[in-house]
C-alpha cells in the first residue's frame, strides 16, 4: 500500500524541506524508506533552473524545449507539436515564428496536403542544441566535485529512479498510485 501526503509551495520552507508547521510532503511505500516529496520537488526544480540559467540561444524555455522536441521526433506537423508541448495554436504560431527567425527550424510542405506543415531542425539548430547540452554537461559535473564520496555513491544509485521518474506520464503515475 502507498501513501502520499502533499502540502503547499516553495514559500516559507525551512531548511530540510519542512514547512514551519513542521509538516512535511512525503510517500511511504509500506517496508521502505519514506521520501520526503517537497525536497525532492524543490532540489530538482531548483537544480532544473540552475541548468536553464545559461544563455539560452536567444530562446526562451518553451521556445528551447519545442525545438529539442522537434529534433527527438524527427520532422513534426504543427499540431502534433503543440500537442506534445502542450501548448494553444497560437503561442504554437508565433513560437514557430521566432524559431525560424533564428534559423533553427524550417518548415517543410506535406505533399498531398496543401494545408499541412511539418518542422524540421536545421543543421544550426542542432549545433545550438548540442552547445546547450554540452553547457549543462560542464555545469552539473562540475557542481558534482562538491559532492562527498558518499553523496556521490548515493546520486549513482538513485539515477535508474530518477529516470523512471522523468519518463512517467502524469496518468501513469496517478493510475500507479491508485492501484496500490
Amino acid at each position: 500500500m502507498s501513501r502520499a501526503s502533499t502540502s503547499g509551495g516553495d514559500s516559507g520552507l525551512e531548511e530540510g524541506g519542512r514547512h514551519p508547521d513542521g509538516q512535511a510532503a512525503t510517500a511511504v511505500l509500506a517496508d521502505t524508506p519514506e521520501v520526503d516529496v517537497t525536497r525532492l520537488r524543490v532540489a530538482i526544480a531548483r537544480l532544473s533552473r540552475r541548468l536553464r540559467k545559461h544563455e539560452l540561444a536567444g530562446l526562451t524555455p518553451t521556445q528551447l524545449a519545442a525545438l529539442a522536441t522537434v529534433e527527438r521526433t524527427g520532422p513534426l506537423r504543427l499540431g502534433d507539436l503543440a500537442a506534445a508541448e502542450r501548448i494553444a495554436p497560437s503561442t504554437l504560431t508565433r513560437l514557430v515564428s521566432v524559431l525560424e527567425e533564428h534559423g533553427y527550424v524550417k518548415r517543410c510542405a506535406v505533399p498531398g496536403d496543401a494545408r499541412a506543415w511539418t518542422l524540421v531542425v536545421t543543421p544550426r539548430g542542432h549545433e545550438v542544441l548540442d552547445r546547450i547540452r554540452q553547457e549543462n554537461t560542464l555545469l552539473l559535473a562540475d557542481s558534482l566535485l562538491t559532492l562527498s564520496p558518499e553523496q556521490l555513491a548515493a546520486l549513482a544509485a538513485a539515477l535508474p529512479a530518477l529516470e523512471k521518474l522523468a519518463d512517467v506520464a502524469p496518468s501513469d503515475a496517478a493510475a500507479a498510485a491508485a492501484s496500490s
